[in-house]
């Protein structure tokens, strides 16, 4: 993401990652790259934004988040 000298936080990918690896395909033996695929897009999709809590927006998940901030009218 940057060189020494030009420093650009990617801590944000970094937990991202981290967790994809922690949460799904630690362990995991994937037959294809197809399926690799098929089952990162269903983490991300079905699980990280819809269900799983995140601390930087008080422990919501973001489509909870975002109802509560529509809801709020801010």
């Amino acid at each position: 993401m940057s060189r020494l000298g030009n420093c650009h936080d990617n801590a944000v990918a970094e937990s991202f990652f981290s967790a994809l690896k922690k949460e799904r395909i630690k362990r995991q033996i994937y037959p294809t790259r197809a399926n690799t695929a098929s089952d990162v897009f269903d983490y991300i999709e079905m699980f990280y934004n819809l269900i799983r809590r995140h601390g930087s927006v008080g422990g919501l998940s973001p489509v909870e988040f975002e109802k509560s901030y529509v809801l709020s009218g801010d």
